[in-house]
């Protein structure tokens, strides 16, 4: 009985140890799909502020980002057209306002946003990742990292099994107010944003001399 249980046991081991090493490892990619026709609807809402120029304007819109075909992008590689649409109203029609690319390289998703190219998540996203968003432009350095991993998440009536959040800026001085970052949601990508951006006054954040703020909210996501 000894020689048989351990046998049996050997067996096991060995069969699991196969079937570990035999699983194709997830780098949670699906937190950005880029399969062809998915969009996600945002609710946007943007502040500008300049208090030299009298200047204190709100405008809210919608922006709907759509996965397109195939397209070789700057450095002759096969990318994705990022097709972004916007309206006013509900009821308005679509129109749209332009073209980024985006693409999966070397475990980076990289977004090129008007010429800028900016790596958005790096994967497997992990509390040890981190990276510089703008490595490939010259907008200055981004240093990123990934919080709340795999949490769930829900937003607008919407619903998430797994998300992250890829933490930008953090930043509060005497005279500026810096706070951006962005929530990723498992099959769906990008969820919600958050970009402020202020100078302030003697550490009051109520008290604005000029800068952007803008918040973009998922409504609404699926195939077309």
């Amino acid at each position: 009985m000894s020689k048989t249980f351990i046998a049996i046991t050997g067996f096991l081991l060995l069969f699991a140890a196969c079937k570990k090493k035999n699983e194709t490892p997830d780098f949670h990619y699906d937190y950005f799909p880029l399969t062809e026709g998915h969009y996600v609807t945002y609710h946007v809402r943007e502040i500008r502020i300049d208090t030299s120029l009298n200047l204190n304007d709100t405008s809210e819109f919608y922006l709907k980002a759509v996965i397109g075909d195939d397209i070789i992008d700057n450095e002759g590689r096969t990318a994705k057209r990022y097709n972004r649409y916007v309206r006013q109203n509900l009821t308005d029609p679509w129109v749209l306002q332009d073209i980024w690319t985006t693409i999966l390289d070397d475990g980076r998703l990289e977004l090129v946003e008007e010429n800028q190219r900016t790596i958005k998540l790096v994967f497997a996203p992990s509390k040890y990742k981190e990276w510089n968003a703008n490595a490939y432009n010259m907008l200055g350095d981004q240093e990123c990292y990934y919080t709340d991993l795999h949490e769930p998440g829900s937003i607008n009536g919407f619903s998430f099994d797994s998300t992250v959040t890829v933490e930008q800026e953090e930043f509060f001085s005497l005279i500026d107010y810096r706070r951006k970052y962005e929530q990723y949601a498992k099959g769906v990508g990008m969820y919600y944003k958050r970009f402020t951006d202020y100078k302030i006054t003697g550490f009051d954040i109520n008290h604005v001399v000029k800068g952007r703020e803008v918040i973009m909210q998922l409504i609404d996501h699926g195939m077309e």
